[in-house]
């Protein structure tokens, strides 16, 4: 930033930054030291954006687990990853990725499983399950669950 911001001016743009789309403490306190505010300052300024309700970092999580689950597609270790990555407390995390409906989860994981065993090209079928359970683990996926939409996917098949 070419002209410091007062203490004021960064309340001011962080509070219209944070009610356009959720974000945590951790993001806005980079935001904060990227723009050179004093630690003092950022102290304040998060105090007053949490006691308004502008951060909270329960309802990030939630937000942030529900969005990558539903839409991004992403297992429980990559969301759990990147939660860790913006310093939300694991007890939070997993209190939240617990509560994902477990059929819900498989269908999805299943569905991801189903639409990449079309593209996959191998030669037998060790290989196609090893392509298989590296994408689904490159999405966040847990081996037991990749195991078990395997087998299932694999009944299909010789069922048709």
């Amino acid at each position: 930033m070419s002209a410091q911001l007062t203490e004021e001016e960064a309340l001011n743009k962080v509070a219209s930054y944070c009610s356009s789309a959720e974000h945590c403490r951790a993001e806005i306190n980079d935001k904060l030291q990227r723009w050179g505010i004093a630690y003092g300052a950022i102290t304040r300024i998060l105090s007053q954006l949490e006691a308004e309700k502008y951060i909270d970092d329960e309802r990030y999580c939630r937000a942030f687990v529900t969005d990558k689950f539903r839409f991004a597609k992403w297992g429980k270790v990559k969301i759990a990853q990147g939660l860790y990555m913006k310093k939300i407390p694991s007890d939070m995390v997993w209190r939240y990725l617990n509560e994902i409906d477990e059929e819900e989860y498989l269908l999805i994981l299943n569905g991801l499983l189903a639409t990449k065993r079309k593209s996959i090209h191998a030669q037998n079928e060790f290989e196609q399950n090893q392509k298989l359970i590296r994408f689904a683990m490159s999405r966040g996926f847990e081996i037991k669950d990749i195991k078990r939409c395997i087998e299932v996917l694999e009944d299909e098949v010789y069922e048709e």
